[in-house]
């Protein structure tokens, strides 16, 4: 198949793309369309129908996936399909890694290396609590190894999540090793639990979307309700760890108006916040310097508030 980001002005395509949106118009003229968008691994792109009912469109929905037949054509500076024919594919016509975006880390690797770092843990009811959710819970853990760790901003594919988290809690393993006074066993648990919730605040792929919890409340709040669910199943855990843990959570991010509950209290706050600040900073400009074949300046960008510079390696 031909890519999303290989397609060029004057192209004539017949290939299976993931239809991520679809949306009835009409033209000033009154006369009937559809905004469609496209979607394969390496990208979205704008397509229209400017003739749905005829008989070369077959009736499909959003996240079918469909073979279309049209040419690429330019608007307003923008590449769009002028979509000629729908066809709806079976399973079994298309691969969907070839659609959705992934983690390029083995996700069997990453968390057989998650679940080494949750061996290492010695407090029994931190264990335990861990085990709860990474080794008991069959449907989460199928939801976590496939969820993104954020819709846009970074590490926003299939298997995110757990790259992320790996990053983190690695990230806190070796800071563990750099300042004694840190409790290990406080600050691992904190960094596997972190980003939890998100689980539930964003949906799945393809839609990759903020569910109705997600809005309302938010992974660090969802989190910390899960790990209060999970902890109510285990007899006599301590009152001051579970505070301390929920703590960490709630103080992720590090200020109010970056949505943290509490600002960090605990040393192992502190170094949680540091930790997951960093791995998601160093994942958004990998991202952007991946995504450019330019070198020198990239111009200003909104969340470093710095104008970038990609530099050649001699």
């Amino acid at each position: 198949m031909k890519f999303i980001k290989d397609l060029k002005e004057g192209d004539r395509i017949a290939d299976i793309y993931l239809c991520k949106h679809r949306q009835a118009a009409v033209t000033k003229n009154g006369k009937p369309y559809e905004n469609v968008i496209l979607q394969d691994k390496t990208g979205t792109i704008d397509a229209k129908v400017w003739e749905p009912n005829s008989a070369g469109i077959e009736d499909y929905d959003t996240l079918d996936y469909i073979e279309v037949y049209g040419d690429v054509n330019n608007f307003q500076g923008a590449l769009q399909i002028s979509v000629k024919r729908i066809r709806v594919c079976k399973e079994g016509e298309y691969d969907p890694a070839n659609y959705l975006p992934v983690s390029k880390k083995n996700n069997d690797e990453m968390y057989r290396e998650l679940l080494g770092l949750i061996e290492t843990v010695q407090n029994t009811y931190m264990k335990q609590l861990l085990k709860a959710f990474f080794v008991e819970d069959a449907e989460f853990i199928k939801k976590f190894r496939r969820s993104s760790a954020a819709k846009t901003m970074h590490h926003g594919f299939v298997g995110g999540l757990l790259e992320h988290t790996l990053s983190v809690a690695k990230m806190c393993d070796y800071l563990c090793s750099c300042y004694p006074l840190i409790k290990r066993d406080l600050l691992i648990p904190a960094a596997i639990f972190h980003d939890i919730g998100k689980v539930k605040e964003i949906s799945l792929f393809p839609q990759n979307d903020y569910t109705d919890d997600g809005q309302l409340l938010g992974h660090i709040i969802i989190g910390c309700e899960m790990i209060g669910e999970k902890i109510k199943e285990i007899p006599g855990f301590p009152a001051v760890l579970e505070s301390e843990l929920k703590h960490c959570i709630l103080a992720h991010h590090g200020e109010y108006e970056y949505g943290s509950p509490k600002k960090p209290a605990l040393f192992e706050a502190v170094a949680l916040n540091m930790a997951d600040n960093t791995d998601a900073k160093m994942e958004m400009m990998t991202e952007i310097f991946e995504n450019t074949t330019d070198f020198g300046w990239l111009g200003f960008n909104r969340v470093f508030e710095s104008n970038l510079r990609l530099t050649r390696m001699e």
